[in-house]
């Protein structure tokens, strides 16, 4: 039988429901009472049509029938977290069915009616479904602003990252794999470390392994463990990460790097919840939230043969992209105070200022290492040039990197077309940053006295492109 799809014209981002019924009349008086109630509503009339709708498109609710043919409802509930995020199901059941009701309680529904139902019933058991979502997500609010540690707060105003804000905050609650994606140093373990402060595990720990950093033997004694006596050298029996990260979530970085014997053994985890460690014979029930990461385009790897498509189908169930820092300009003057003032405070000194033409070579400069690049250099910055007026742009290599590729002053000046006095400041500010401020030596470079250097500051000063934090002494 065809699904049939019904729209409420009073639509809310937060009445989305999905009703899984297999009998016609039952699904139209489910669907007719939902919509005059101002809820959108869609109707498939099987478990694997469920699955499809749910693997497609989110809901706040699912009204899923248990005695479904083909795929039976419990079936349905059981594979739902792989394919949906936040969903509230409420079971429907033949009266009577209590075990079976239970039983889907235990698998994650959040509360059962039984057949035939009023629609009172009905309304309100989704009411409270409703208001348990909506405080699953403020608790997750409540934890990003309370949890804590600044270092692991993540910065950025820029809408790129604002959207990632969202997404973390939409998934932290739920049980859905998440797969972060990213170039390197974009800040993807921040990312990851979020997700698990703002769910109901933060309390639980996070674990975390960079797969690429291991060979394939050690990157499955450290994830699955193993017995004493199993192979050479294993004295003791040791608990592998899955088991380390009971009641937590465990971070895998660089998955794409994981051999395909790996590979099988990490989805037979995720589909039975169940490890078996090297040399061990009875399989052990393991809880745990996996987020993986990687910087590479784990499709393509599918594509070439190289990586498992259904572990990849596994694994995407909820994917957030991180974007690069060139793709989010606006945010380095932010990131880079904040580093500045954060080293100064870790290293005990006082953090020279950052004068606008230093940020807006920052904010030219593509930074291919991204926010860690940033980083370090502004760590490497603060304590080269403790003391100094100013902390200047020396990034490791050439430093006029863009879109273009590697240029310097002369070609920057060619581009936008500057005339001889912006040339002329550029090149003044350019060695007094070189020379950090020491104006004698500046002078000097620039083949001019100290007291032209001191009118040429004082008129830009004046202007307005000199910033009150450049200090200056008096010519002598």
């Amino acid at each position: 039988m065809p699904s049939a799809v019904h729209d409420g014209s009073e639509a809310t981002p937060r009445s989305k429901v999905l009703v899984v019924e297999d009998e016609e009349i039952v699904r139209d008086l489910l669907v007719t009472a939902l919509e005059d109630e101002g809820y959108r509503v869609e109707a498939v009339v099987s478990g694997e049509e469920a699955l499809e709708a749910l693997d497609e498109r989110l809901y706040n609710v699912v009204l899923l029938d248990l005695n479904l043919p083909g795929m039976h409802g419990l079936n349905v509930l059981s594979a739902a977290p792989s394919v949906q995020t936040d969903a509230q199901f409420i079971v429907m059941t033949a009266f009577g069915s209590v075990d079976t009701a239970v039983e889907a309680m235990k698998l994650g529904a959040f509360d059962y009616i039984n057949k035939p139902f009023r629609t009172e019933e009905l309304l309100l058991t989704l009411e409270r479904a409703e208001e348990e979502a909506d405080l699953r997500r403020e608790v997750a609010q409540l934890r990003a602003r309370v949890s804590g540690d600044a270092t692991k707060r993540i910065i950025g105003k820029a809408p790129a990252m604002q959207r990632v804000f969202d997404l973390v905050e939409r998934v932290a609650p739920t049980r859905a794999s998440v797969l972060v994606v990213g170039e390197t140093g974009t800040g993807k373990e921040l990312v990851a470390r979020s997700i698990h402060d703002m769910s109901d595990r933060s309390r639980k720990p996070f674990v975390a392994v960079n797969c690429s950093a291991l060979p394939e033997t050690l990157l499955e004694t450290e994830l699955f463990g193993h017995m004493k006596g199993s192979f050479t050298g294993a004295v003791q029996s040791k608990r592998g990460l899955f088991e380390s990260a009971a009641g937590g979530t465990l971070f895998l970085d660089e998955i794409s790097a994981v051999s395909p014997a790996i590979q099988v053994k990490l989805l037979r985890v995720l589909q039975e919840r169940t490890i078996q460690p090297v040399g061990g014979r009875e399989p052990i029930p393991v809880d745990f939230r996996l987020i993986a990461a990687t910087n590479e385009d784990l499709a393509e790897h599918v594509e070439r043969g190289t990586f498992r498509e259904d572990l990849y189908y596994r694994l995407n169930v909820f994917p957030i992209r991180v974007p690069a820092l060139r793709e989010r300009r606006e945010d380095i003057p932010v990131l880079a105070n904040y580093f500045r003032v954060r080293f100064g405070e870790e290293n005990g000194l006082e953090p020279p200022p950052l004068l606008p033409d230093t940020l807006s070579r920052m904010i030219s400069y593509d930074w291919p290492g991204n926010v860690r690049e940033l980083e370090n250099f502004i760590e490497r910055a603060l304590i080269m040039h403790a003391g100094a007026r100013s902390i200047p742009f020396e990034p490791q290599g050439t430093p006029w990197t863009s879109k273009s590729g590697h240029r310097d002053m002369i070609d920057r000046a060619r581009e936008e077309q500057w005339d001889l006095e912006r040339l002329e400041q550029e090149y003044i500010l350019d060695v007094l940053d070189e020379t950090h401020w020491h104006q004698g030596e500046a002078a000097k470079i620039l083949g001019i006295n100290r007291r032209t250097l001191y009118r040429k500051l004082k008129k830009y000063r004046e202007e307005g492109s000199l910033p009150e934090a450049a200090k200056m002494d008096g010519a002598s």
